[in-house]
């Protein structure tokens, strides 16, 4: 199975991501992207995207960055993550874009940076960092 099959497999298995109606967009080498509809369930009490909904598909898009640069019997799990809210979620849409900063053989250093998409344009609205811990494929 080809690395964006496998990482597709392993995100439709994701009941929080598919509840949210995430959706992968990208798959390279040490980053992946991951889009998430902004509506009012996944909205706070003043209307934009809630900070959960960035932290999780920012959280995913780390962690499956963090996947593309390991053997086809490992995934990840989150050790830490950190996140610092820049703007608020205002638009149609949440991307995540996640990348590694550093790989490890079982620890890699992550990043994602979190987009609002309004009307074609984006603002940066949070950023995360944190460290992924490698462990066994589990399938199914």
């Amino acid at each position: 199975m080809d690395l964006e099959t496998r990482i597709r497999t392993n995100l439709a298995r994701q009941g929080m991501l598919v509840t949210l109606g995430a959706r992968l967009t990208r798959v390279e080498p040490g980053l992946v992207e991951i889009e998430a509809p902004i509506g009012p369930k996944v909205s706070q009490q003043q209307g934009y995207a809630h900070g959960g909904l960035a932290f999780c598909i920012g959280d995913s898009a780390a962690g499956y960055a963090a996947v593309t640069m390991l053997d086809a019997d490992s995934d990840v799990v989150t050790s830490e993550m950190a996140i610092h809210f820049l703007a608020p979620g205002l638009g149609e849409r949440l991307v995540a874009r996640g990348t590694v900063i550093k790989p490890g053989k079982r620890m890699l250093v992550t990043q994602a940076d979190v987009y609002a998409l309004r009307d074609g344009a984006e603002t940066h609205i949070a950023r995360l960092t944190g460290t992924m811990v490698r462990v066994p494929l589990r399938e199914g």
